[in-house]
């Protein structure tokens, strides 16, 4: 342990101007760790100061570091245990108790020890000693206790400096004199024995020679003693003014201590003081309602601007005292309770008066609004509730404390405000819807004279014209269709009787301006509605402050539910605070209350609107999607756009209806049997239709609907067409299939209706098919027995016989072939086809205008026969010189006579 101490001492406190006093060996208690070492040590220059240093060794070498270090002033309990049994745990309580167990009971004795020293010394036994031996204590220097003077070489205590410190470092002297000695003996280092001896006996002789002096002055030594007891006797002498002194001091001190603590009570009054002043200030500012907004809860004007903003402070004012945040205790004074109910007491004086005079306001502008309703009634208006709100916005702030304050009388005021409202926008709408009916019905008895003109083409571009001209852009989502009742023009006047017992008389009977007005109308319906519906809602939000948008926080995730067909977009807010939503649902409440009467009156005006003409489904569609699109864009969650999309539901089931029952009519469509069929009526009422509805869906947003919608259409005109072409007995079933979808095809063409490619290739296709057809299976009557004559020679060629041996064969030989060629001299094949011609031209309508299509088609397939039989005749009969009667040039001028002879 000495040696570890000096190394201690050389390596770690000699640089730092520090001794090292004593040193203990120790480990933490109840932790497996390597051990440490606790110093005590002092500083060499004044101020002394005195640590406990903690040292360990270091993991990267073989010498020790310092750790940590305490002022010894710190130090506040010595805990050794156990005062009887020994023990090598004790504790150390600095700014926390730290637990420390001695390598040996003697170690951890001599380092209390040395703490009590220095605690006696400089600290004036401020630290406690718990559980230490009285006999450890009793054992140690009395000397301990005095004060003695102090000097850096002097030990702690003021005992031998051995007792504190067993090694003593040379000074510089010491070490000259050494150094000066080894000098004079250079075999010092040589002979240590020789060097050794030479000191003893140069010692010796100096021992000698001082009890030599000490004998021969042995009186100045008497003289010495006398004057040392007289010392002694003057410093009994001091000793016991220093005592008296000393009394005095503690007297003083004693006064001091007195007076100090009557110095600390003055200031822990003076700052208790200070804080009763601070409370009492912030009590009086912040609970102290001013008399002018007292006066104005109690008797304001509420019906003044200037009286409704007094309130509304006063009432902010009385909301921040009754709001204060009171410190602990505050709520225990009693005039901070008689002012707490103070403000109760105003706070429901105010809220009665102000719910009272609310009321009053929503049955005085039921009555005022009621007043207005008969110069709306003749006009297709609605009432303009802005006044209203006007004068209701102004007491928003004070419904918002209202609803912080007393949220009983504000629900009552928001029930009694729906209550009144609600039946004040029944009446307005209900005699709103009641006019639009009038004046539709009205439109549609007026154009009833209308109804047994037919109707054309060009009124069919005029109404598409005067409609946008009218009602401007329409930009709707879906389409619906009407009952097709249009005839063409050529079929008209010969099938209008059996039309009209089909019951597809809707759409023609309905004149342009009838459409066009009823168009107005409806529009003018949605746009009245939109806007009053967007002010009550915007004035609620407002009024009864009510959030209508979600804040930033949250996001809002959209989902597009399909009802009908119908896409409508619902909107589920995730992230934002339960008030937000909770809110926006309270609006739409509110909203549906109000306008209870909305939804089903707009589904009757749609049912009227669809009874008068079906062909109103479709503007009423167009109409309803545009405004439906735009309030979703506003608020998907919006009672306006849950309201719309649901009466869009009802168009739009209406608009399937009228597609089933028109597929249905050409199902079921009859043709008369002594008649040529020409273009079918729904053929003309499919392409009447499509011009229209695209017309109507020009620039929309959305043609899903419109689109399958064709496409049934054309599926079933399709089918219909091959159905009547397979019934019909008057016209070639060629000639009916060639004229319907060569008039569809047009149609598609002149339309480009883009879902409809594959349709309109499908019908050029049947047209170019069936005109092949019909040509080939008519030119086989002009030359009937030539064409038998030739399909024989064809056959035996296809038995094997061999092209010239064909001419030996009986039936076929050169003889037989001239007979036929001379039963077809040209004028013989004129007069054929002349009579074929005629034929074509009783088959073909007047309105599609096919015939010279057709007949030129015939005249290249006849050439076409022409060559084929030359070709037949070269190849069997070689060299027999035999051709037909007639050239080609022969059959064009023929063709081109007869054309223009017709």
């Amino acid at each position: 342990m000495t040696a570890i101490k000096h190394a201690l001492q050389r390596d770690i406190f000699t640089p730092n101007d520090e001794r090292l006093l004593s040193i203990v060996n120790v480990c933490k208690a109840g932790k497996k760790k390597r051990n440490c070492f606790l110093c005590a040590t002092v500083t060499t220059e004044r101020p002394v100061q005195v640590n406990v240093v903690k040292v360990k060794k270091s993991d990267k070498g073989d010498f020790y570091k310092r750790q940590t270090a305490w002022a010894l002033r710190d130090l506040a309990i010595v805990d050794a245990k156990d005062a009887v049994k020994e023990s090598p745990e004790f504790d150390l309580h600095f700014d926390k108790v730290y637990k420390w167990v001695a390598s040996s009971t003697v170690e951890k004795n001599t380092f209390i020890s040395c703490i009590w020293k220095l605690n006696q010394r400089y600290l004036r036994k401020k630290i406690d000693f718990i559980n230490v031996s009285s006999q450890l204590l009793e054992e140690l220097p009395k000397v301990a206790e005095e004060s003695v003077p102090s000097g850096e070489n002097q030990s702690v205590a003021g005992g031998d400096e051995e007792a504190v410190d067993e090694y003593q470092e040379l000074n510089a002297r010491e070490e000259q004199d050494i150094e000066i000695m080894m000098e004079g003996c250079e075999y010092a280092i040589a002979n240590a024995e020789a060097f050794a001896e030479k000191l003893s006996r140069e010692l010796q002789v100096l021992d000698g020679a001082n009890i030599q002096s000490i004998m021969a002055s042995e009186k100045q030594v008497n003289i010495l003693m006398k004057l040392l007891d007289e010392a002694l006797k003057e410093v009994d002498q001091i000793e016991l003014k220093l005592s008296s002194y000393e009394e005095m001091l503690q007297s003083v001190k004693e006064q001091m201590d007195q007076i100090s603590e009557s110095n600390h009570l003055i200031h822990l009054s003076n700052t208790n003081n200070v804080k009763l002043l601070s409370e009492i200030e912030f009590l009086v500012n912040h609970m102290d309602l001013a008399k002018g907004h007292i006066k104005a809860l109690q008797e304001g004007d509420l019906t003044s601007s200037r009286g409704i903003e007094a309130c509304t402070n006063a009432a902010d004012a009385l909301l921040q005292c009754m709001n204060v945040a009171l410190r602990p205790g505050h709520d225990m004074l009693h005039a901070v309770k008689q002012q707490q109910q103070r403000f109760s007491d105003l706070r429901e004086q105010f809220a009665r008066r102000l719910a009272s005079h609310l009321n009053s306001v929503f049955v005085q502008q039921g009555h005022d609004q009621s007043s207005t309703l008969a110069q709306h009634s003749a006009e297709l208006t609605l009432p303009n509730h802005h006044p209203f709100h006007r004068d209701l916005l102004r007491y928003a702030k004070l419904m918002e404390w209202l609803k912080n304050t007393d949220y009983g009388k504000y629900e009552g005021l928001t029930k009694n405000y729906m209550d009144y409202l609600s039946r004040l926008y029944e009446r307005e709408i209900k005699d709103f819807f009641e006019v639009a009916k009038i004046k539709m019905t009205g439109t549609t008895r007026e154009g009833k004279k209308f109804a047994t003109l037919p109707r054309k083409e060009s009124a069919v571009k005029q109404e598409t014209e005067s409609l946008h001209g009218s009602s401007g852009k329409l930009t709707g989502s879906t389409s619906s269709l009407n009952k097709l009742s249009v005839q063409s023009s050529g079929n008209r006047r010969s099938q209008s009787s059996s039309l009209l017992d089909m019951g597809n008389m809707s759409a023609s009977d309905l004149d342009v301006a009838d459409r066009t007005k009823f168009d107005k109308i409806f529009e003018q319906v949605l746009s009245e509605l939109e806007p009053l519906c967007l002010a009550e809602q915007d004035f609620i939000s407002k009024f009864f402050k009510l959030q209508q948008h979600q804040s930033t926080a949250g996001t809002t995730t959209s989902e597009v539910e399909e009802v009908d067909g119908v896409a409508l977009s619902r909107s589920y807010t995730s992230g934002v605070p339960q008030t937000v939503s909770s809110e926006k649902d309270m609006i739409r409440q509110m909203m549906t209350k109000i306008f209870r009467c909305i939804e089903p009156e707009l589904n009757n005006l749609i049912a009227l609107g669809d009874k008068i003409d079906s062909f109103n489904s479709l503007y009423m569609l167009v109409k309803m999607s545009h405004h439906v699109w735009t309030a979703q864009n506003v608020d998907p969650a919006s009672f306006l756009s849950t309201t719309l999309g649901n009466v869009l539901v009802t168009v739009k089931r209406n608009f399937d209806k009228c597609i089933s029952n028109q597929m249905k009519q050409m199902d079921e469509v009859k043709i008369s049997k002594k008649s040529k069929v020409g273009i079918l009526p729904f053929v003309a009422e499919f392409e009447e239709f499509a011009a229209l509805a695209e017309s109507i869906f020009k620039n929309a947003e959305r043609r899903g609907d419109l689109d399958k919608a064709y496409i049934k259409l054309i599926r079933a005109v399709f089918d219909s067409v091959e159905k009547v072409a397979n019934e019909s007995q008057k016209t070639p079933r060629d000639v009916v299939m060639m004229e319907n979808f060569h008039h569809i095809f047009a149609t598609l063409s002149r339309l480009k209706i883009s879902c409809l490619e594959a349709e309109k290739k499908e019908a050029k296709q049947k047209y170019t098919d069936h005109l092949q057809s019909y040509v080939i299976y008519s030119l086989g009557q002009p030359l009937e027995k030539l064409n038998h004559f030739f399909e024989g020679v064809e056959a035996r060629v296809a038995q094997g016989i061999r092209e010239e041996e064909v001419s030996y064969q009986l039936a076929f030989n050169k003889q037989e072939l001239r007979k036929v060629i001379k039963e077809y001299p040209g004028k013989e094949v004129k007069k054929g086809l002349d009579n074929l011609y005629k034929k074509v031209d009783k088959h073909l309508c007047e309105e599609e205008n096919l015939l010279q299509v057709v007949w030129h088609s015939m005249q290249d397939e006849f050439i076409r026969q022409y060559k084929h039989f030359e070709g037949l005749i070269a190849r069997c009969y070689p060299g027999s010189g035999i051709t037909m009667e007639f050239t080609i040039q022969d059959i064009l001028d023929y063709c081109s006579s007869i054309a223009q002879s017709h």
